[in-house]
């Protein structure tokens, strides 16, 4: 993936009246999930913007909680591209990837970003689009090729997860149709379901009509 160089800066207060009040001045509240596990009660040192959230068997996570400009988060957010964070917290790097985004339901306006730590060793689950390439047999027969899922989850390493999943379709027929469980990268797993359309040749009318003469 590509890094996006991202600028945040820690953010303590907290709730619906602080939250409006940052977006009144062109902010974004974030929330970095994916921190450290630790044994509660939580006796360490937080740093500006983290809390501690329980998740029970005495255990809690540490949370951080951000805020960001609009204008830093625009190539980011409104792109078909997926990028691995570099999250710079007054100068402090961590990585992140983007986890969730919130939009306002009529104006369309980000509300919300949750981004999730990523560390090199630890597999996380993440969409990436899907492209295709070649010529499909069932195409150059008459048949039209649709894509059902535009991206596909993956587990992997976030350093090893390309931009796009490329799929090759040159021997798919007319008629026939590709599910996950037909899709193998090396050093990538696909957890959709296994029998999910990922793409299909149609017969087209024309098809149908060739198809039809050529049996009479």
């Amino acid at each position: 993936m590509k890094v996006f160089q991202l600028v945040a800066e820690p953010r303590t207060a907290l709730g619906k009246k602080a939250a409006k009040a940052l977006r009144a001045s062109n902010r974004i509240p974030v929330v970095l999930n994916g921190g450290a596990a630790v044994e509660l009660p939580f006796t360490g040192t937080l740093q500006e913007g983290e809390k501690v959230v329980e998740l029970g068997n005495g255990k809690g996570l540490i949370t951080t909680d951000l805020t960001v400009t609009n204008e830093a988060v625009r190539k980011l957010i409104y792109t078909p591209d997926i990028f691995a964070i570099e999250l710079d917290v007054h100068g402090k790097k961590r990585m992140a990837v983007v986890k969730d985004i919130q939009f306002h339901p009529v104006t369309d306006n980000i509300l919300h970003i949750d981004l999730l730590e990523v560390f090199p060793e630890k597999p996380i689950v993440f969409e990436v689009p899907v492209k295709l390439e070649g010529h499909a047999a069932g195409v150059k027969a008459g048949g039209k090729l649709s894509l059902s899922m535009k991206k596909l989850k993956v587990r992997a390493n976030y350093t090893d997860i390309p931009e796009r999943l490329v799929i090759n379709v040159d021997n798919l027929g007319l008629g026939q149709s590709m599910a996950v469980g037909d899709i193998h990268i090396e050093g990538l797993e696909l957890v959709n379901a296994k029998n999910a359309v990922v793409c299909a040749v149609q017969l087209t009318r024309a098809a149908r009509g060739a198809a039809a003469n050529a049996e009479a």
